[in-house]
């Protein structure tokens, strides 16, 4: 099968793209000019391009059984022209309309637990995206991961931001009260996605990936600093000391955190782990020292 990926050039897209290589698939993927080396496997094909591009998503998508869309933004940045309504939402359109003309039917959505319009700016383009697909005609299978963790191979993810800005420093750690997550592993996350792919019985519904454990914000500094071999002190951190923060300073690149990455912490990211075991055939990977020992690798 000949699968088009739209955002593989990222941690979660390099990890499908070897999900999808490993199940028997050909990949081809849209890569950013100056983007090339972040492609680790010389078996997928590249065009050049951006999102922007009608004729690169064409391209992309040429001789193509299925698409998935992997884009998204932790933030944005509007002075760059780099907003959530342009990843996350106008790129879903563009790229649909690419599928139609392509003859292209097949979709697999990347989304996230808790999207919801009216909401953040992520979580309202995100669940815009997700109706425009599901409405859209094509065989759409929408999947909602929680917060993913895994070996990054050079990008950025959950647990090494935090054992980056949290663990490693020599100072105590914040500990925000009430935050709940479910971390789910990349590999579940991709195995997960090729499932989708191979089981028409998915095709309509979306699909909530969660690891196996509902964890504290305090249990996930405990368990990154044991992986890291390290005893971290936590100190409470209300979150709204953390707003005030953000709201002085988040239009500030270098901020650790906004407003509405705040507000998303505060609200929770769970779910129940059932629906991902079932479609991987197996037990989901722990929030845990050895499943983090890439950390400090």
């Amino acid at each position: 099968m000949n699968i088009a990926i739209i955002g593989g050039t990222g941690f979660v897209g390099g990890h499908l793209i070897d999900a999808f290589l490993g199940a028997g698939c050909t990949v081809s993927t849209l890569v950013r000019p100056g983007s090339e080396s972040k492609i680790l496997n010389d078996s997928v094909q590249a065009v050049p391009g951006d999102l922007a591009s009608s004729e690169a998503l064409r391209k992309t998508l040429e001789g193509c059984d299925a698409v998935i869309y992997n884009v998204g933004l932790l933030r944005e940045f509007p002075r760059r022209g780099i907003t959530f309504e342009q990843a996350q939402y106008q790129g879903v359109v563009d790229t649909i309309a690419a599928a139609k003309a392509a003859g292209v039917s097949r979709l697999l959505l990347m989304s996230a637990i808790g999207v919801k319009d009216p909401g953040t700016k992520y979580q309202s383009t995100k669940r815009r995206a997700e109706l425009y697909a599901l409405e859209s005609g094509l065989d759409v299978t929408v999947l909602r991961p929680s917060v993913i963790f895994g070996d990054p191979r050079g990008t950025m993810e959950f647990a090494t931001q935090l054992y980056r800005d949290m663990v490693r420093p020599p100072v105590p750690a914040a500990g925000f009260a009430g935050v709940r997550m479910s971390p789910v592993h990349i590999n579940d996350v991709a195995d997960a996605f090729v499932a989708a792919l191979n089981d028409p019985a998915t095709i309509g519904s979306t699909i909530e990936l969660a690891g196996p454990e509902v964890l504290s914000w305090k249990e996930m500094i405990r368990r990154i600093a044991s992986a890291a071999g390290k005893k971290k002190v936590i100190l409470p951190m209300p979150l709204w000391v953390m707003r005030v923060g953000a709201t002085l300073f988040d239009w500030l690149p270098f901020y650790p955190v906004t407003r509405d990455q705040l507000t998303m912490l505060e609200e929770g990211n769970t779910a129940p782990v059932e629906p991902l075991e079932a479609m991987i055939g197996r037990s989901a990977t722990s929030f845990s020292p050895e499943t983090l020992d890439y950390l400090t690798r």
